[in-house]
């Protein structure tokens, strides 16, 4: 099966030069956790509510001052569309990651693949997702 099979197309994005506010609300009001930081059509980065909360509240930082790209993360693990499904899998497995974004072979955007949308499909793909980024969690902290 391929990743343009499951993912979720059609995302919203955010642009570097937002304020972390202005994510938090957009990512409240779309009821998602992340976003993709899209700069002049290329991926950028990704900002998720752990960002905004660990670094900036958690840091004291004001998020009215703060942009997305001061706390974005830059180093997006990503995939293509027209790969098989498996490959996102070891992505997720080997990256400790729960989303991938899914780009165009153009390298635009095309979605995103997350767990959510793995189980959709297969609660057992899914399953062995979740329990091998648990594993990996733990033989970290050890």
């Amino acid at each position: 099966m391929k990743i343009n099979e499951l993912m979720t197309p059609g995302l919203e994005s955010i642009s570097p030069k937002t304020t972390a506010k202005e994510a938090a609300r957009k990512m409240h009001d779309l009821h998602i956790g992340s976003l993709p930081v899209v700069d002049d059509g290329e991926l950028v980065g990704i900002i998720t509510d752990r960002d905004i909360c660990c670094r900036v509240t958690g840091m004291g930082r004001d998020a009215v001052m703060t942009s997305v790209a001061d706390v974005m993360g830059k180093e997006v693990v990503t995939c293509f569309d027209d790969q098989d499904v498996t490959d996102a899998v070891q992505l997720m497995v080997d990256h400790h990651i729960r989303r991938l974004a899914v780009l165009r072979r153009d390298n635009s955007m095309a979605g995103f693949l997350s767990v959510d949308d793995l189980a959709r499909n297969s609660h057992e793909l899914a399953s062995n997702v979740l329990q091998e980024i648990g594993r990996a969690s733990c033989r970290e902290r050890v």
